[in-house]
């Protein structure tokens, strides 16, 4: 193994995981204002209707599956399905989801590039990270093909194998991706890449995303209006308030004009 897969596979992981959360903690404590996705919607929404719901639906069955699949042993699950079983799973599942993350992204970055109102209202962060997750879902859709050249699940091991000593601080995790292909290798780093670029870039608005779970279990809010009474109070009120007032005197009255 040479200096640059030890580096990118045993090394960067963790500066990427690293400035992943402290980054988004520090924005979030000290930019809580840019802390949105900053919705191009009034200005055009046809295709954003469909990019975004494409997008959307692909990524967030591509980040569960990826997540699961990596991250959980492998005696989890061998008494249900084999490996190989799971890697055709995975090519299948991840390819519907990846193609459909495709199409939206694909729309997402022609209508932000396409429309000169939306290009000039956006942010070199949102063009560059648009792009970046196109290089990524590409290289995703990308890799099946060579994946199918080897059914039986060995590689696929070795890929979660090297995610769960990441994740538990084991060492010799770069040794288990000394078989993989460059392609694979190069999605993986760019996936890194995308959690190291995550604090920068609108995609923070995701832990909002989680965050709102805990509306289930938010006490319901009482609001009461500070609107002042107006001509338009029920009779209810208006004979509330006269009972309230005490009677003015007859010699108090004002004579009417004879």
């Amino acid at each position: 193994m040479n200096y640059v897969d030890n580096f990118l596979f045993g090394y960067y992981p963790y500066v990427c995981l690293t400035i992943f959360l402290l980054g988004s903690l520090v924005r979030f404590d000290r930019e809580q204002y840019t802390w949105k996705s900053d919705s191009s919607q009034l200005l055009r929404a046809g295709q954003l209707r469909w990019g975004s719901n494409l997008f959307h639906i692909g990524v967030l069955f591509l980040f569960v599956g990826h997540t699961v699949g990596m991250l959980t042993p492998h005696a989890v699950y061998e008494h249900f399905i084999s490996a190989g079983g799971k890697q055709v799973m995975a090519m299948v599942s991840g390819g519907i989801a990846g193609l459909l993350g495709f199409i939206g992204i694909s729309i997402l970055l022609h209508r932000r590039l396409s429309d000169p109102r939306i290009r000039i209202n956006s942010r070199t962060s949102d063009i560059v990270l648009l792009a970046l997750l196109w290089v990524q879902l590409a290289l995703g859709l990308a890799s099946i093909p060579l994946s199918a050249q080897h059914l039986d699940g060995g590689l696929m091991m070795k890929f979660g194998e090297w995610a769960q000593r990441i994740v538990t601080f084991r060492g010799g995790a770069a040794g288990q991706l000394a078989e993989a292909g460059w392609l694979f290798k190069l999605h993986m780093a760019l996936g890194m890449t995308v959690f190291l670029v995550f604090p920068f870039t609108r995609l923070v608005h995701v832990w909002s995303g989680f965050a709102s779970v805990a509306y289930v279990w938010r006490p319901y809010q009482v609001v009461r209006t500070r609107r002042p009474l107006t001509a338009r109070a029920t009779s209810q009120d208006a004979r509330t308030m006269a009972r309230a007032e005490p009677p003015v005197p007859a010699f108090d009255r004002p004579r009417s004009a004879t």
